[in-house]
């Protein structure tokens, strides 16, 4: 969450971090935190399912781009030439939109 670059403003995360300490980071930077509270918790809260349902989607795409097992193992030594076949296939996955489709 230290990490540099823009502000995040909403932080999508699995019941594996809810803790207070991670919702009061959280509020002090002014980010919402949509993390679904564990079972055990006395006080559950409520959170925008909505919002929550965009993480599947996020997972999905990185499942898909595991895939690519160059890109699970990161056979690449820099940096830039990883990025440059994850953008590969990234295009790989939009592309399949197209095919077959009339």
């Amino acid at each position: 969450m230290e990490a540099e670059g823009p502000e995040a403003k909403v932080l999508l995360a699995d019941r594996g971090y809810d803790s207070d300490h991670i919702r009061e980071t959280l509020e002090k930077t002014g980010a919402a935190a949509i993390i679904p509270t564990r079972r055990n918790r006395k006080i559950q809260i409520q959170i925008d399912s909505h919002i929550y349902a965009l993480r599947n989607r996020v997972e999905r795409c990185f499942n898909k781009l595991k895939n690519s097992r160059r890109l699970a193992t990161r056979y690449d030594k820099t940096a830039a030439s990883y990025l440059g076949f994850v953008q590969i296939a990234a295009i790989r996955i939009w592309m399949r939109i197209f095919v077959n489709r009339t």
